[in-house]
């Protein structure tokens, strides 16, 4: 059996493994297994828009059901709002607690795709060990099934009407209260004018009962079908937006992904904030503000060199983990950190949540607009981000150890040499598909793009069979 989990959960082609009804169906049981050793007898099920969604949630209700715990559907709702309910809904019961939270989504890949992540009763995404422990279950139970429960004890399943209400108003309520410390007068004051992607996505009915309370928003992208989900829109697909906000003379743009918990940003020129410049300016707000707890603030390895730059020059700890949210936010509670994030546009904010989330992201970034009277270009240019370069290389999914083949090493120590510091390359492989990443950063486009391209010419030599 081959391994379920990657950096975010399990993924891959609808109706095809692990995908299928079938494992979907396991991977229910398996979870439900758990839970009910733990003491719990209810599991939230959310997804996105796919056309697979629906298929994926049905088996996987009836594994769960199947040995007779019960399922709450929340529908189709954003990543981090089945984390809210997970965690929202267990303080306020005594009895019958949520288990786990299933989100069913494959975040910003295409509308076939599709996957499962997990979340804990507390709502937090699952640490190693969990994962690891739910991942032996579940291909314990597809190997050697599972007895199932007598009739009378099988689950029930339940739909949550409001979820979507009870979401957008925690994050509304949030926006506004004490915690955000938001300037109400100013944003009344203030005419901010958004240009909102829905990328077709989760976001697509929690977004406009948000932000048009309190801005001039105008939403795209925001009729799904099933298949359109990150079509041609959303984070990886910033084209449009950029072009709305010029010419509709929009002072911000938000692009969400599929499952909405990540966000880059488009500013009043039409250009794209990625992570790290999204990660530094609320950085450097919450330290000018002195509400930068213990003064760290957490990325990954995949950061930008400038990220760590900007961080030593106004003297903030810079701490970076693997790849991965989980990882961020695992690393963020062991520190007591409030802000980490990756350049993908997950940013996480744990005084306001568990996990990261792209609603919220936008919302603190108007805050700060509206608090500094300043426009995106004006703080985005306090950090010096270094040309990169990101390719993608499809390889043999055992992947093997590039570094012990020599022409790749020697390149790469090669290339190393040259950049003396001013600059780095990073190399490896994806945690949810058969692909290594080869990332350069320089100082220069040319060179980043000259030795990107001398790495890649490397590992297509030697890792790709013809």
């Amino acid at each position: 059996m081959n391994k379920l989990f990657g950096t975010d959960g399990i993924r891959g082609i609808a109706n095809q493994y692990p995908m299928t009804c079938e494992i979907a169906l396991k991977i229910g049981m398996g979870i439900a297994d758990l839970v009910k050793k733990q003491g719990f007898k209810t599991i939230l099920i959310g997804r996105d828009t796919r056309i697979s969604g629906n298929m994926l949630e049905s088996s996987l209700s009836a594994g769960i059901t199947s040995l007779g715990v019960n399922v709450l559907n929340a529908g189709i709702i954003p990543t981090s709002g089945v984390a809210f309910l997970v965690s929202s809904i267990n303080k306020e019961i005594n009895n019958n607690k949520i288990g786990a939270g299933i989100v069913i989504s494959a975040s910003h890949n295409p509308y076939y795709d599709n996957g499962i992540k997990i979340f804990n009763s507390k709502g937090y995404k699952l640490l190693d060990l969990e994962q690891e422990k739910i991942e032996k279950n579940i291909i314990n139970i597809i190997d050697n099934n599972k007895k199932l429960v007598f009739s009378n004890d099988i689950g029930k399943i339940s739909n949550i009407y409001d979820a979507t209400n009870k979401y957008a108003s925690f994050l509304k309520n949030l926006f506004t209260g004490k915690l955000f410390s938001l300037d109400l007068k100013k944003q009344k004051k203030q005419k901010i004018k958004i240009i909102i992607d829905c990328s077709n996505g989760a976001a697509y009915k929690v977004a406009p009962l948000v932000f048009s309370d309190f801005f001039k928003a105008e939403f795209i992208f925001n009729k799904p079908d099933g298949k359109n989900i990150n079509k041609k829109c959303g984070s990886q697909h910033t084209q449009k937006i950029s072009e709305m906000v010029v010419k509709n003379k929009a002072d911000i743009g938000f692009a969400f992904d599929g499952d909405a918990d990540r966000l880059i940003i488009i500013d009043e020129k039409g250009n794209q904030l990625l992570g790290d410049k999204i990660l530094s300016i609320c950085a450097n707000y919450a330290k000018n503000k002195k509400m930068l707890q213990n003064n760290i603030v957490v990325s990954t390895v995949m950061s930008n060199i400038g990220l760590s730059n900007f961080f030593k020059k106004i003297n903030v700890k810079h701490i970076k983990t693997q790849v991965g949210d989980r990882k961020v936010f695992k690393k963020m509670m062991e520190t007591g950190s409030i802000i980490g994030g990756e350049d993908s546009g997950h940013i996480i904010f744990s005084k306001y949540h568990t996990t990261g989330d792209g609603i919220i992201t936008a919302l603190e970034f108007l805050k700060i607009m509206v608090n500094t009277s300043k426009s995106v270009s004006e703080l985005a240019s306090i950090i010096n981000i270094y040309p990169q370069i990101l390719k993608n290389i499809k390889v043999d999914k055992s992947k093997p150890d590039f570094m012990k083949i020599s022409e790749i090493k020697n390149e790469i120590q090669s290339i190393e040499n040259e950049l003396n510091g001013n600059g780095r390359v990073f190399i490896r492989y994806s945690g949810t598909e058969p692909l290594l990443r080869v990332m350069v950063e320089a100082q220069d486009i040319e060179k980043t793009k000259e030795y990107c391209k001398r790495i890649c010419e490397k590992i297509e030599k030697h890792m790709i069979r013809s």
